[in-house]
């Protein structure tokens, strides 16, 4: 037994801070230091861009200067500035799904000039309305990003009629489901775990609800969601392949609002409204009922899921504004009572938005994120429970600093204390043979700095550049097992264990993150971008199966386990038709991903306090082109988005060394979806998928010694299951309103699954059976079973709002 000798912490950190530091805060100085000394001639027009129905500021609302290729995007408040120099504009507003506002402004100094929005289906007042289109796919430098249009994935076909911004994600460019049943996606190669999914800026660990029916985002209360499969901002890493950065509304400030949703298993309300001038809030929850059906038919399994969300907003002065952000949601599911297992997440974000002046802003958050699960065995021989959680708490600054018309800076920090509980197994009798388990805690600190900045050499090129510096502690209190082998027969044995005290360093890594990204516009209505970013991700998600579910072991990078990088490289042409309101683009992307983590052939990933002797790290990569066109206006809209692309993995220790599919490569991936108003009642919507079939490991032969009975693999991922195609069709009928009512309604009538395919989940092998279910021969004869998840489920929904 040795004991590992005591560092102060404090010296710990000056002296990582020291040796990793000083060079990448003297860049971020050169980077950020010149641009915020240049002085600038030109004055400031800065102003919020909201939706006029309910004052809900309109994140990435687009304002552009006509005639010229100057304009902004509005942030996460809502807000803009723009540096011009004396004269007259007229300034252009757009937003998806509300109607081109233009604002004619003669500048004579420092102004301010909010823009209030108006849905399409409203007719504007006392402002210049004009069939404009935005042209921010153009002239926006960021690529890799997708952004949900929440107007219109509420009318598209849902399955059991709720509203999922995860099905939506999952239909996007480089984006692979990982099958019906699921809310698990693969972005570019990368797997589930390697994609961060934020609300409000509160992690969430798993999205899924019943196995993936359902995800964790009631659409009620979603304001804007972004996906960002490249040229991701610095604030934003601590994942490999994606960001997903999902927004709740904000509360209306006005008269009281209620509304809600019946549908075929859950049901949903909300309520918003103002306590005071200043304070304005909404809560929602919902329920499935799947288990009140199940035992009025007197099923002996039952199946249930709930969430809760709730805002608190104050806007304590013209340039400070408070929210309180809450969420819980947990799945239960109980199997005749005698196995039952649940999961959750808890979430909880407070933020303080801040304007110094017109072109400095602050953003302050305290951030609380959870994720568990719970397993219970109500066997008579041996219950036993299974618990395993990751929890983290933080903070997060984040200063915006628009330096002029060319410039715009962007710098923050954020650190996090993250502690893994990756499974205590106990008995639950107070007599029994079972053997308790307690898996190692762990404990992390997170920390990362940041800047990136917008510089507009030109009227036609534009860069973005910036750089992250992460730091990652892995920390006491800690027993960290050292073992020597692996022994012929492929096993580790413990040779020692050094104990680790309270925030004493078991692991540290420091990691620079550079980001780039450079638009050139070839003229009004197309450009070409390209980016590179590297992103780093210090935890691991540790899984023994191909299709991401739950119950999945989360450990952090420490000792035995070290930090995972990818390189992204894409390049893309981006064009819009001026004559008709359709836009369209086609990215190439190569991902090199190093240190991935994958268990290991015949790896014991239950009930094992050797786990981390069952994961091997090694290389992986990605490649592939991604086609996507739009049409945004009139009585049609829709989207086709098309991918090709490979992942291929290289791990020592897995499949003998050889190169292999990922779980997830899937070839060919097609998505279509269309909207079309036959006139104010009556809406027909459908989407269409297809893919082909995604890698599987299967048995190729059996073998027996003595009494034992074993399958034989020789391939990792050596099967590729039948291609997966689907049509979903949904119809909206919207009553007639009555002027003098306020209660609004409408009906969905959707059909999932058309034509009834079977779609394969998964296959599996066992002993061949009789039709009456009883064995053939000995049971030595094996034969492969396809499992499908849906048939054909029509279903329906009313909503309300009042």
């Amino acid at each position: 037994m040795h004991m590992m000798t005591r560092i102060n912490p404090t010296q710990e950190v000056i002296a990582t801070l020291s040796s990793m530091s000083i060079r990448a805060i003297a860049m971020i100085l050169l980077l950020a230091g010149p641009l915020i000394a240049v002085a600038q001639p030109e004055l400031t027009i800065s102003g919020t861009v909201r939706d006029k129905s309910n004052q809900e500021a309109l994140i990435g609302a687009t304002v552009r200067v006509e005639g010229t290729s100057k304009g902004t995007a509005a942030d996460i408040n809502g807000f803009y500035s723009l540096r011009l120099l004396p004269g007259a504009y007229r300034l252009v507003f757009n937003f998806v799904g509300f109607k081109s506002t233009v604002k004619a402004v003669q500048v004579t100094g420092n102004l301010t000039l909010d823009a209030d929005l108006e849905a399409e289906d409203t007719e504007l007042e006392e402002i210049v309305v004009q069939a404009e289109r935005d042209n921010s796919h153009v002239e926006d430098i960021q690529m890799s990003k997708s952004k949900v249009n929440m107007l219109m994935v509420r009318k598209l076909p849902t399955v059991l009629g709720e509203v999922d911004i995860i099905k939506a994600v999952q239909a996007m460019p480089g984006v692979i489901s990982a099958g019906e049943g699921t809310s698990s996606f693969f972005v570019r190669g990368g797997s589930a775990d390697q994609n961060l999914i934020l609300m409000d800026g509160a992690p969430i660990y798993d999205a899924s609800h019943l196995f993936g029916l359902y995800s964790v985002f009631n659409a009620d209360i979603v304001k804007d969601a972004e996906l960002y499969k490249g040229g991701v901002p610095t604030k934003f890493g601590g994942r490999l392949s994606s960001i997903l950065d999902v927004q709740t509304k904000d509360p209306a400030s006005g008269q009281t609002i209620v509304g809600g949703g019946i549908g075929t298993l859950a049901s949903r309300v909300m309520a918003e409204g103002a306590l005071s001038d200043k304070i304005s809030y909404f809560a929602s929850a919902r329920r499935s009922y799947a288990d009140v059906f199940m035992r009025l038919a007197q099923q002996k399994n039952a199946a249930s899921f709930y969430d809760l969300n709730g805002k608190l907003m104050l806007r304590a002065s013209q340039g400070d504004q408070v929210s309180l952000s809450l969420y819980r949601g947990r799945d239960n599911f109980d199997f005749d009572k005698r196995f039952d297992f649940s999961w959750g997440n808890t979430a909880g974000v407070l933020d303080w938005k801040h304007a110094f002046n017109d072109r400095v802003f602050s953003k302050t958050s305290l951030i609380v994120g959870s994720f568990d699960y719970l397993l219970r065995s109500e066997d008579e021989a041996n219950p036993f429970q299974w618990k395993s959680s990751v929890n983290q708490a933080g903070l997060q600054y984040d200063v915006v600093v628009f330096a002029g018309g060319r410039h715009e800076i962007n710098l923050g920090y954020k650190a996090s204390y993250l502690w893994f509980e990756p499974g205590t197994i106990a008995s639950t009798a107070r007599t029994g043979s079972f053997r308790s388990i307690q898996m190692d805690r762990h404990q992390a600190i997170d920390q990362a700095i940041y800047v990136d900045t917008r510089h507009r050499l030109s009227d036609r090129l534009t860069l973005w550049y910036g750089l992250r510096l992460s730091m990652f502690r892995n920390v006491g209190p800690s027993d960290v097992i050292r073992y020597a082998g692996p022994t012929a027969s492929g096993q580790w044995m413990r040779m020692d264990t050094l104990r680790v005290g309270h925030l004493e360093t078991v692991k540290s890594f420091g990691n620079l993150e550079p980001r780039f990204s450079a638009r050139y516009l070839l003229g009004e209505q197309s450009s070409l971008k390209a980016s590179y970013s590297r992103m780093v991700q210090n935890v691991h998600s540790i899984s023994n199966g191909t299709v991401p579910l739950p119950f999945n072991t989360w450990l952090p990078s420490g000792f035995h386990l070290r930090p995972q990088w990818a390189d992204l490289w894409a390049i893309g042409y981006f064009h819009t038709w001026q004559s008709k309101p359709v836009e369209w683009s086609v990215e190439a992307f190569y991902k090199d991903m190093s240190q991935v983590t994958e268990f290991t052939d015949n790896a014991n990933l239950f009930f094992n306090p050797d786990l981390v002797m069952e994961v091997r790290q090694g290389k992986s990569w990605s490649y592939g082109v991604e086609f996507s066109l739009t049409k945004t206006k009139g009585k049609f809209t829709g989207q086709l988005n098309y991918t090709w692309s490979t992942a291929m993995r290289e791990i020592p220790g897995v499949n003998q060394g050889i190169a292999y599919a990922a779980n997830h490569d899937r070839r060919h991936v097609l998505n279509l979806s269309g909207v079309y108003e036959i006139n104010d009642r009556w809406t027909i919507a459908s989407q269409f998928s297809y893919s082909t079939g995604r890698p599987i490991t299967v048995t190729s032969g059996r073998y027996e010694f003595g009494n034992f009975d074993a399958d034989i693999i020789t391939e990792r991922n050596g099967y590729r299951l039948p291609a997966v195609h689907r049509l979903d069709v949904a119809v909206t009928y919207t009553p007639k309103a009555n002027k003098n009512r306020k209660w609004k309604g409408e009906w969905v009538f959707s059909v999932y699954n058309v034509y009834s395919r079977k779609n394969p989940f998964t296959l599996y092998t066992r002993s061949v059976l009789d039709k009456s279910g009883n064995l053939v021969g000995d049971g030595s004869t094996k034969e492969a079973r396809m499992i499908s998840l849906f048939p054909i489920i029509p279903s329906v929904t009313y909503n309300f709002k009042f």
